[in-house]
């Protein structure tokens, strides 16, 4: 039997901040399991600071390719570089492709293309500065986030989400901005979700999957990431979006309530 709830009183260092109040709430593994699917989920509240972790070892000890979710950091560098002028700048593939259109719909052959025309040494510097994951490019400019090469724990991605919605990477403002509007998926009344999906394959096979960004309501900032792995026979396209929705839907969100 699962436990509740387990609150820890220690000194954690996390990316994203140090919080004095981690909730391991394993109830949240009961979304997963129905699923069919194994991760980690987090969900940092900004006003006071308090974590609410599945799955804490996975959380922070374990590092996985970020696959489409370092479209954020890419169409960052893209950005600020002046390799791309704006998320309205198009790329001839089969047709002519937004940067918006690619980021939302996770168009790898556009920021391939975006990736050789940044080059190696300023993607390397970029990556270097941000000390992202293990920084790591390998041989190949235009594949590095989709085949391990380079890797990340969920707790990085909590802190760069973070750190993007407050305009704290080292990037200008525009930048900033432009990028968050891109995050942006459901606006309403009661809440606004910005997120980015990731989804590949880790070296065993098995798909891995991320949803990463962040939830306000009433004006209040919630982040979290979803880190997620299945057996190839289960699609994990639906199912991060489904699984992200209702452990946000457990939490309390949606309602305009938080």
């Amino acid at each position: 039997m699962r436990k509740l709830l387990v609150i820890l009183n220690v000194g954690l260092f996390f990316a994203a901040c140090s919080p004095n109040n981690v909730q391991v709430n394993e109830e949240i593994g009961k979304y997963f399991d129905s699923t069919g699917v194994k991760g980690t989920f987090a969900l940092f509240d900004n006003g006071t600071g308090d974590f609410t972790i599945y799955n804490l070892n996975r959380y922070k000890d374990s590092a996985y390719s970020p696959a489409s979710t370092f479209k954020v950091v890419h169409s960052l560098i893209a950005l600020e570089t002046g390799v791309v002028s704006d998320e309205k700048m198009t790329i001839q593939l089969d047709s002519a492709v937004t940067m918006e259109t690619a980021f939302k719909n996770s168009i790898v052959p556009y920021y391939q293309e975006v990736a050789r025309r940044i080059g190696k040494d300023t993607m390397q510097f970029w990556l270097d500065s941000l000390q992202y994951g293990n920084h790591s490019i390998g041989k190949s400019i235009d594949s590095f986030w989709l085949n391990n090469t380079i890797k990340l724990t969920p707790d990085e991605q909590l802190g760069i989400m973070k750190r993007l919605f407050f305009n704290q990477l080292p990037f200008q403002k525009r930048t900033h901005e432009i990028v968050k509007r891109m995050m942006l998926r459901e606006s309403n009344a009661n809440y606004q979700l910005s997120y980015k999906t990731g989804l590949t394959y880790n070296e065993n096979g098995d798909q891995l999957g991320w949803v990463i960004g962040w939830i306000e309501e009433n004006k209040h900032p919630y982040f979290f990431v979803l880190n997620m792995e299945a057996p190839s026979n289960i699609s994990l396209v639906d199912a991060r979006i489904l699984l992200l929705k209702k452990i946000l839907s457990n939490q309390g969100f949606f309602e305009g309530k938080r």
